[in-house]
C-alpha cells in the first residue's frame, strides 16, 4: 500500500547507521535554501536518504531538481541550510571531469581506484595482524580497523571490481568500446554512458543521478535499474523516465507546491499517481473550508456578534430590571467577539495558501489538417545515409501516428532529420508540395540566450501570431518565468519552449525527436494523451519504455544501418 503523502522532514526518515562506516551513512540535507536569478529556487528543503532507499525526484520543469542534486552533491552552495554526506559520495554529472584527451581505460581505472585501495590495504592490515601477538594492547584497534575496512571491501564488492567493470560496460552499450579509445571521440551519449558505468563500477554510499536513462535503450535502462535496486547505499535519482520511477524508487519527493513544502510519497510513480490527486484534491477542500469559515468570522466580528434583537418598547415590568440585563447582554457579545476575533487571528496566520493552478498542456492541435489525398505526405524509397540510416520504404499518410525505435545508433535522429529535409541522403526522397514540418530536436538552444522567454517566442513566430496564441495560454510556462532569459531556464524549460513554438503554428507534418527527454512526469502524460488520433501527421523517435507500452499507432523499428527493419502497421 502507498504511503500518504507527508512533508519532507529528516526527522520522519530512519536514522543514519554508524557513523564510522561510510557505506552506511545516510545522506541528510536540513532547511537548504538556494536563490538563483532573484528566484527562490529551493525554499527550506529537508531530505533524508537512508541506506537502501531510492529516492526519486519530481516535479515541474524548474522545480529545482537538478539544483537540488547539485547541493547534495556539495557542487553548489545552498544559500543556507546544511548537507550531511557520505565522504564517497557519487555523482552523475551532465559533463565528465576528465578532459577529451583521457582515455576509457583513465577513467575505468579512477572508477577502481577505491576497491583496488581496500584490497590493498586489506593485505596490509592482514599482515600486520599476524604480526601484532593477540595479547598486544595495539591488536584489538588493528582488528577493529580491519573488520570496518573489510565491511567497506564487502559493500564495494571490491574483490569482483574487475569482472563487473567489463559486466557494467557490457551492459550499458560499451562491450565493444577499445580502452585505448580518447573521449574527445567519444558521442555526447557515450560520453553519458561511460560516466555512469563508472559510478556503478565504483558502487559509492550514495548516489545521486540526474536525467540516467536520457541515452539508454531498452536493454541498457533495464541493466541500469537491476543495478541500482542492488546497491547498498541511498540512491536519489532525478528523471523524467516514469518506467524507471515506477521500478526503483521506494520513495519519491514531489518538489512542486504542496501544503507543507515538499512532500514524500512511499512506493513508485503508479503509487504516487492516486496520492498525489487525492492530497490536492485535500488541499483545495481545506482552503475552500478555511476561505468560507474566514468570511464567516470576519462576518461575526464585524456584524453578527455585535447584534441585538431589533429593538421594541419595554414593558413596565422589564424596566426595574433592564439594566441588569443589558449588561449581561453585553456581556455575552463581547465574549462572541472575543472568541471569533481569536479564532479569525489564528485561522489567519495557519490557514493554507491558495493552490496554484498547475500547468496544463493546452494545445488543441499538435499537428495542422491537409487537404484529402491518396498521396503520402513523405515517401521515402531506398534511402540511405552512410553508416547511419538503412531504409527500403517508408510512407507517412495524413493523420499517421508513427512511432520510431530502436537502440542507440539504429538511426532514429537521422530518419526524423531526412523526413524534415535538414540533412540529404541518398535514394529518393518525395514531399507533397507545400508541405508544412516541423522538428523538435533533442538539444535546443536558442541564439540569444539573453532574450526574455516572452520575446523568443514573439520573435521566433512574429508579434501577431504570438498574441493570437499567447504563450501562456498552451500550459507549458508559468507566467512567472515568460519574462526570465532562457538562458536562465531549465533544459526541460527551454524544450518547453521549443515545443510552444511549434504548436503555436501547427505544422502538418510534427517530428518529434525523444519528446519526453528532459520533462516532467506531469507533462509526458499530457503529451501523451495529446498524440492520439487527430489532424496532421505525427512521427516521433523515443526510447521511452512509458509512452512505448501506451502507444496505439503504428511502429517501426530501426536495426543499425545494413540490418532489416520491422514495421508494424
Amino acid at each position: 500500500m502507498p504511503q500518504p503523502a507527508q512533508p519532507v522532514n529528516p526527522a520522519r526518515s530512519a536514522q543514519p547507521a554508524r557513523a564510522d562506516h561510510p557505506a552506511r551513512s545516510a545522506l541528510v540535507a536540513h532547511d537548504l535554501v538556494r536563490v538563483l536569478g532573484g528566484r527562490r529556487v529551493l525554499d527550506g528543503v529537508g531530505l533524508t536518504a537512508s541506506p537502501g532507499r531510492r529516492i526519486g525526484l519530481i516535479g515541474e520543469n524548474g522545480a529545482g531538481k537538478s539544483t537540488l542534486l547539485r547541493v547534495l552533491a556539495g557542487v553548489d552552495r545552498p544559500d543556507s541550510g546544511s548537507v550531511t554526506r557520505p565522504g564517497d559520495l557519487g555523482f552523475l554529472h551532465q559533463e565528465m571531469p576528465f578532459d577529451a584527451a583521457s582515455t576509457v581505460a583513465a577513467v575505468l581505472d579512477a572508477a577502481l581506484r577505491e576497491a583496488r585501495a581496500d584490497l590493498a590495504e586489506l593485505d596490509r592490515l592482514g599482515a600486520e595482524l599476524a604480526r601484532v601477538p593477540e595479547d598486544d594492547p595495539g591488536h584489538r584497534d588493528l582488528l577493529d580497523t580491519y573488520g570496518r575496512r573489510l565491511e567497506q571491501a564487502q559493500d564495494r564488492e571490491a574483490w569482483d571490481a574487475d569482472r563487473r567493470a567489463a559486466l557494467v560496460l557490457e551492459g550499458l552499450g560499451l562491450g565493444a568500446l577499445p580502452h585505448n579509445r580518447a573521449l574527445g571521440s567519444l558521442s555526447g551519449g557515450q560520453r553519458s554512458r561511460l560516466a555512469l558505468a563508472a559510478l556503478l563500477v565504483r558502487r559509492p554510499s550514495a548516489l545521486l543521478l540526474d536525467e540516467p536513462t536520457n541515452h539508454l535503450d531498452d536493454a541498457a535502462a533495464a541493466f541500469l535499474e537491476d543495478q541500482v535496486r542492488a546497491l547498498p547505499g541511498a540512491v536519489v535519482v532525478a528523471s523524467h523516465d516514469r518506467a524507471l520511477l515506477d521500478a526503483v524508487c521506494t520513495d519519491l519527493i514531489d518538489l512542486d507546491p504542496a501544503v507543507g513544502g515538499p512532500a514524500r510519497y512511499g512506493g513508485g510513480y503508479s503509487a504516487y499517481l492516486g496520492e498525489r490527486r487525492a492530497a490536492r484534491l485535500r488541499w483545495e477542500r481545506q482552503y475552500a473550508e478555511e476561505q468560507q469559515e474566514l468570511g464567516e468570522l470576519r462576518h461575526a466580528v464585524g456584524v453578527t456578534a455585535r447584534h441585538v434583537a431589533p429593538d421594541r418598547e419595554r414593558r413596565d415590568n422589564e424596566k426595574m430590571g433592564y439594566g441588569h440585563r443589558a449588561g449581561r447582554v453585553q456581556q455575552q457579545i463581547s465574549r462572541r467577539v472575543r472568541n471569533a476575533a481569536r479564532r479569525l487571528e489564528e485561522l489567519e496566520r495557519t490557514r493554507v495558501a491558495e493552490p496554484p493552478r498547475p500547468l496544463r498542456f493546452a494545445a488543441r492541435e499538435l499537428a495542422a489538417p491537409r487537404e484529402e489525398s491518396a498521396a503520402a505526405l513523405v515517401s521515402l524509397r531506398d534511402v540511405r545515409v552512410p553508416g547511419r540510416l538503412a531504409l527500403d520504404r517508408l510512407d507517412v499518410p495524413a493523420a499517421d501516428r508513427l512511432l520510431v525505435t530502436g537502440g542507440n545508433g539504429a538511426g532514429k535522429s537521422t530518419l526524423l532529420a531526412v523526413l524534415a529535409g535538414h540533412l540529404p541522403a541518398d535514394g529518393d526522397v518525395t514531399r507533397r508540395r507545400g508541405l508544412t514540418v516541423g522538428l523538435l530536436t533533442q538539444d535546443t538552444a536558442f541564439d540569444r540566450p539573453g532574450r526574455s522567454a516572452r520575446d523568443t517566442y514573439a520573435a521566433v513566430l512574429g508579434r501577431e501570431r504570438a498574441e493570437k496564441v499567447p504563450l501562456v495560454s498552451l500550459g507549458l510556462l508559468p507566467e512567472a518565468d515568460l519574462g526570465r532569459p532562457v538562458g536562465e531556464l531549465s533544459v526541460g524549460q527551454r524544450r518547453r519552449l521549443a515545443l510552444a513554438l511549434l504548436v503555436a503554428r501547427p505544422p502538418q507534418l510534427l517530428l518529434l525527436d525523444e519528446p519526453t527527454n528532459h520533462l516532467s512526469p506531469a507533462l509526458c502524460d499530457e503529451l501523451e494523451a495529446a498524440l492520439g488520433p487527430g489532424p496532421g501527421a505525427i512521427v516521433l523517435a523515443s526510447h521511452d519504455r512509458w509512452l512505448r507500452r501506451g502507444w496505439r499507432g503504428r511502429e517501426l523499428r530501426l536495426e543499425p544501418a545494413g540490418a532489416e527493419h520491422r514495421s508494424n502497421r
